[in-house]
């Protein structure tokens, strides 16, 4: 596991990290060269090779992980920026145009990593570099060292770096639309009996939490969008963001939050087993069927487990999987055989699950609960069997107001919430975006962001808030407004 970013304060460790990051971009450079230029069996590029293991062991001892990061022109490796100095430049400069040239922004390094791998990956990177100019490189390269065996070298594109909101939005887009992508492609290989490719998921949750860090508000706003025909895969996707978002609020670091993101994103795997007539009935289900629904949740851990012969799944995901519907007092599904305590993983999915599910339009729902309205059930009825402090944490998060909610204001405007009030102190009067004027006309997507805070000359505010609304009656699609 990764160091907590507080020993990167300490000068000592922060000068140590530096230097041995150095060394390891120049071993990287020298590697790279020298399979260039001459054949694998040569001297030289097996020297190179072996100093570039032997660097890399060394550092993971030390870091547990391994993050080499392009930002800009810079640098850095596990956050600590490299400094260019005359005798690393060419290094420096040449591995950065390497990066650039195949969309890479970063480079993830896990202890177990080999020579056998570095030489692959590199090979493969000099090869495609020849051969291919296609914008997809960065997708064929990981296909190649993937189908090769390459298991502990992982490649990510770039951060969006800061920009207009405008920017963020698509940056966050962007991301969405690969992680809904990513779990229908799993949930559709299970269903189909094929291996699913489970780096992909990994490195969707990393790129979720990376914006859920740098982008919380349009990450959060993006949840709204809750696709009728493609409820199973959005509403995964849904609950990883929650999830994560929930767990940032609660402390975790980075590493525990792409834990996290991994159960909540499968933790609905055991669908896939389950019939899609079942799953898509608009009326009561019987009997036998209500009983298939139950057995998801224990489908869906040993559809996990079952993937551990393939890739690495950690445990905490089989056990999400696996108790995300038991509910606090244990009175939900599967009914358990001895008494137990749910883990914090599976309380928090269970949360942002419950909450994405009630709030989203289906077969059998036609009419979602207003986001207020779901809040105050998960609080005040024990039947729901929420794990109250988490909920109290999740109100924290998205406000009195979640994001999504339509209100109608004093000022007869109709409002979009597109986040909680960014002091954190007054929940009820959020940042909303002005859907329609007080005319009834609507404005341009997305709308005029305000704050509910904002006051006049006389101290009074500006707008307030008369009662939240359904956005139907006004003809308003409320995932419009944060895509």
């Amino acid at each position: 596991m990764t160091r907590p970013a507080e020993a990167f304060d300490q000068p000592a460790a922060d000068g140590q990290l530096r230097q041995g990051g150095r060394s390891l971009l120049l071993a990287l450079y020298t590697a790279l060269r020298s399979l260039k230029l001459y054949p694998v069996e040569n001297t030289t590029v097996q020297k190179s090779l072996d100093d570039l293991d032997g660097l890399t062991r060394r550092l993971l001892d030390v870091e547990g992980d391994i993050e080499i990061r392009m930002a800009g022109d810079f640098i850095f490796v596990n956050a600590t920026r490299l400094r260019v100095e005359l005798d690393n430049y060419a290094s420096f400069s040449h591995i950065l145009a390497v990066f650039r040239a195949f969309g890479i922004g970063a480079l993830r390094i896990h202890p177990g990593v080999d020579r056998r791998e570095w030489q692959i990956f590199l090979s493969q990177l000099l090869s495609l570099a020849e051969r291919s100019q296609s914008d997809e490189r960065l997708e064929e390269l990981q296909e190649q060292i993937e189908e090769s065996g390459v298991a502990h070298l992982e490649l990510d594109r770039p951060l969006p770096e800061g920009g207009s909101s405008e920017q963020s939005r698509q940056a966050a887009k962007q991301v969405y639309a690969q992680g809904v992508a990513v779990t229908k492609d799993v949930i559709s290989s299970v269903r189909m009996g094929r291996t699913a490719r489970l780096k992909r998921v990994k490195r969707a949750v990393q790129l979720i939490v990376d914006q859920v860090l740098n982008n919380e508000t349009s990450m959060l706003g993006l949840t709204t969008i809750r696709d009728y025909d493609e409820y199973t895969f959005t509403h995964s996707m849904n609950v990883c963001i929650i999830a994560v978002a929930l767990g940032r609020k609660l402390g975790f670091s980075k590493v525990q939050l792409c834990d996290l993101g991994m159960a909540a994103l499968l933790h609905d795997m055991g669908k896939a087993r389950v019939p899609a007539e079942i799953l898509n009935k608009a009326g009561k289900l019987d009997e036998n069927e209500w009983r298939a629904i139950q057995e998801h949740p224990w489908a869906g851990a040993l559809t996990l487990f079952g993937m551990r012969a393939y890739e690495e799944i950690p445990y905490r995901s089989i056990l999400v999987a696996h108790e995300h519907h038991m509910k606090i007092d244990l009175t939900g599904y599967p009914r358990i055989v001895r008494p137990r305590t749910l883990g914090i993983f599976s309380r928090i999915v269970a949360v942002a699950d419950a909450f994405d599910a009630a709030t989203t339009r289906r077969v059998y729902q036609t009419v979602p609960v207003e986001p207020d309205e779901v809040l105050r059930e998960m609080w005040e009825n024990p039947k729901r069997g929420q794990d109250k402090v988490l909920v109290k944490a999740l109100i924290n998060l998205v406000g009195v107001y979640p994001v999504g909610t339509c209100l109608i204001l004093d000022t007869f405007e109709v409002a979009v919430v597109s986040g909680p009030n960014p002091e954190g102190q007054q929940l009820n009067r959020p940042m909303v975006r002005i859907a329609l004027d007080a005319e009834g006309a609507p404005l341009p997507l997305p709308g005029l962001e305000v704050s509910l805070t904002d006051k006049d000359d006389s101290g009074a505010f500006r707008r307030s808030i008369v009662k939240v609304t359904n956005p139907d009656r006004f003809g308003l699609t409320v995932g419009d407004y944060f895509v």
